[in-house]
Parts: C-alpha cells; structure tokens; sequence
C-alpha cells in the first residue's frame, strides 16, 4: 500500500509502527456554525483511508477532534475565539453552540456514510493536558511568556516551515497585520492566551486565568491517546501553512523527534470553479442538498470520483449528474443480485486484483470506481458479480446492500410525498394542482415523465 506523503512530496510504501494496526490523528470540526459540503469533503476523505485500512486487515485506533475552544477567527493568532463569536451573536453560551453544531455535524457524516474515529475528544475536556505540555515546552525553552499570553518561540526550533516550505522571512515582509512587539519573531504562534474578567471561556493555568491556543489542542490530544509518536494525520489542505505547520514545531520539540510518520491532506471544494468560503456566501450545507432534492450519497459519489489530492469542482449541474450516475450504478448493481450466471473465478479474481491495485494506490478512488462501472455494465448478471460489488463498496460507502426494487433514486422523503400527491391529484382529475405540483418539483431540480405505466422521475 502506498500514500502520499506531504511532508517528503511523494508516495511511500505505508509501513506501521505496529504490525496490523493503524494510528491515525484526523484534525475534526471547530463546531461554531454548519459544516458546509467543503469541510465535509475532508472527511469523506478520512473515512475512505478508514475504509481502505480495515478492508486490507488492519484494526484501527484512531482519533478525531473537536474544537470547542480556541480556534481563533484568524488562524494566526487575531480576533475572537469561533465559538465565543457565534455565541455572542445567537445570544447563547459557547456550551450549547458546541453542542448544538456537534450534533448536527454527527447527523450530515451520518447522512454521507462517514464513519466516525474509535476517539472523539473535545478541546475543553483536555485542558490539563494542554497546560502540562506548555510547561513542558516553557522548561525546554520553547515557550515565553507576553502580557497577553505564551507563545512558541520558532527560532529555537531548526525546521520550521519544512511541511509547507514557507519562506518565513518573505512572509514577514509581506505581513498584513500589526506585529505584536512583544513576540520574538512575527511567526511565533500562541500556545496559551490570558483572557480578561469579561471573557466566558477561560480556565486557571500558572499564567493566570485564559484559554489554549489552537494547534495546541491538537497535538496535546493525539499525544494522550496514540502516544509520542503515531502512523498518520489527516486534515484539509488549509490546515499545512499554519495549524500542522505549528503541530510538527510544538510536538517535535517536546519530544526530539519526529510524532507524525505520514502527513495527508484533502483537497479544496470548488464551487464554479472558485473558491468556496463563507464570507463569500457560495457554501452548501447538506441541507441545502436534500432542499434540491439531491440525496446525500450522491455527494459522496462525487467525491470518489476525484482523488483526494486533487480539487474538485461543484455545481448544480454537476452534483444533480452524479445523482443520476449513482442510480444508474444502484440499479445495475441490483440487476445482479438477481442474476444466474455463473462467472469464472479467473475474471472474478482480475475484477478484484484491479479494484485492490487502484485502492491501494494512494486511495485511487477513481480508478476502482471504474472497475466497479466495468462489473455493473457487465452483460451476464450474476450473484457472484454482486457479491464482489458488497466487497467492494466496503469501501466505496453508497449502501448497495440496501438498494430495493423500484428505487426512489435517493429522492428525499418530502419529494416522494409530493410525487405521490400529484399521483392522487390526476386520479381525481385535478389538473391544476397536479401542475403545481410539478412545477414545485421541477423547480427542486426533479422532472416527471408521464407514462401509461404511472410517472418517471427524470433528474434535471
């Protein structure tokens, strides 16, 4: 098996510290508003990696976070705390934002067949851990105290910037914010900030009342639960310049060694070929999804049919394709699992041979996602060819195994109740609403063919 290593810029053989078992630190949600489809997508990476590594025998100890304290609005040290702005805004505690948008975070990896990490650890349970490790880092001479906090110091550690290959000093120069006169160097980042009265989320620490820093929860964390050092880490691209960046400076330097031994990182979401963000007002939610009639798994679908080192472009138009792609797959897996051929274990064994080849190619996804097409599109349907496919959609997640016959093609349930009102209103000759009721739909991205055998649903 073979990953791509960020931090060397090339694949190598996936070698783990323990024969037949996998440890894994994935950087989870800070949970302040809904996820959009672009955060989403780094996870649907995640569970593939998780996938591949079970389907291929290894057990797993793998850990996820959440970030409810401490991510800042800017990464690099500026602005409030995520969780305390939105909490001020809707008017509640940080307590239940982080509850609330944890939830729903849990319900859409549900909804796209994410499989969640053995560990999910929050930020605010692990404060004890973060203050030990600070002190840990100020004794070493890693850290320094300000008047508003304790920072790492980069120039006491010898290859800063080696993931991203930041150019530190041209990064300075071109700096767009004030410098805190107080830091040593403009790129020492904040392990712990000292909060004022009024601040609602602080905790004591030697330093006085306050709060962690961000990319120090992470590395506190997969520290307690896979030790000083662990097979992979995992996050979105966003995360290499400034958050892993900083994990691999506080952690090595704690340790003296390397803690990660393969670093990977999902690709961006587009949306029109632009970036997705915020405050640009272009994210989806996967509510805005099932809202157009799309069906979450055709999301999923169109993840796998990218790598996840590469981006990945969504529209309208392309997400309401993949739904009709994923249906057509469905529906001739379907005609498999009915089918009494008999297939020859040597083509048998090629389909399969080719499938674990692309797997395990650095998570070629795309790649097995064809052979997968090539089995469905084959001509003599077979029980053995449909047994091959629940193999494989071990790893590919699109719940073959729970195809029925006549498929509501993933259409939301409110969709299937307003196709089955119209049904009614043309019985009883009520054209008008019958129309409406078409209309409705087709503005939901879903279009109905009526035949003498009752109406077809025709994806837009």
């Amino acid at each position: 098996m073979k990953l791509f290593n960020t931090l060397t810029k090339q694949k190598e053989e996936f070698v783990p510290l323990e024969e037949g078992h996998v440890k894994i630190y994935s950087c989870g949600p800070t949970v302040y508003q809904y996820a959009h489809i672009g955060n989403l997508r780094t996870y649907v990476f995640m569970d593939i990696l998780r996938r591949v590594m079970k389907y291929n025998g290894y057990t797993l100890n793998h850990v996820m976070n959440i970030t409810d304290v401490g991510h800042l609005v800017a990464d690099a040290d500026e602005g409030e705390d995520k969780m305390l702005k939105t909490a001020k805004e809707q008017k509640k505690t940080p307590w239940e934002i982080a509850e609330y948008f944890t939830g729903v975070f849990f319900q859409d990896a549900a909804a796209l067949n994410i499989g969640m990490p053995e560990i999910i650890p929050k930020a605010t349970g692990h404060i004890n851990e973060m203050i030990e490790f600070i002190s840990c880092l100020i004794e070493k001479g890693y850290g320094y105290e300000t008047s508003d906090g304790i920072y790492f110091d980069i120039g006491r550690f010898n290859g800063y910037g080696k993931l991203s290959g930041l150019d530190l000093e041209g990064q300075i120069a071109g700096a767009r914010v004030n410098v805190n006169e107080e830091k040593r160097h403009p790129a020492d980042f904040a392990l712990w900030k000292k909060a004022s009265k009024e601040h609602i989320m602080q905790w004591p620490s030697p330093w006085g009342m306050g709060y962690p820093g961000w990319h120090i929860e992470c590395s506190a964390m997969s520290r307690k639960y896979l030790g000083d050092v662990f097979d992979i880490h995992t996050g979105g691209v966003d995360h290499i310049p400034v958050h892993h960046e900083n994990e691999i400076a506080q952690s090595e330097a704690l340790i003296g060694k390397p803690a990660v031994n393969y670093w990977m990182h999902g690709e961006f979401l587009m949306v029109d070929n632009g970036k997705m963000s915020k405050s640009l007002g272009n994210t989806y939610t996967i509510a805005d999804l099932k809202k157009n009639g799309i069906d979450p798994l055709a999301f999923r679908y169109l993840c796998l049919n990218a790598n996840y080192r590469s981006k990945l472009n969504f529209t309208w138009e392309v997400i309401k394709s993949a739904q009709v792609s994923l249906d057509r797959l469905l529906e001739g897996a379907l005609a498999h699992r009915d089918g009494t051929e008999k297939i020859e274990p040597e083509l048998l064994s090629t389909f399969k041979r080719e499938f674990d080849e692309a797997v395990n190619d650095d998570l070629n996804i795309p790649k097995a996602l064809g052979v997968v097409w090539n089995i469905v599109r084959y001509g003599r349907k077979s029980k053995d060819l449909y047994g091959i496919l629940l193999k494989m959609d071990s790893i590919l997640g699109l719940n073959i195994s729970n195809m029925k016959e006549n498929p509501s093609n993933g259409i939301d349930p409110e969709i299937e109740e307003l196709i089955n009102q119209r049904q009614q209103a043309r019985k009883d000759k009520n054209w008008k609403l019958a129309d409406e009721i078409r209309d409705k739909l087709k503005g939901m991205g879903i279009t109905l063919e009526d035949t003498p055998q009752g109406a077809k649903i025709v994806k837009n």
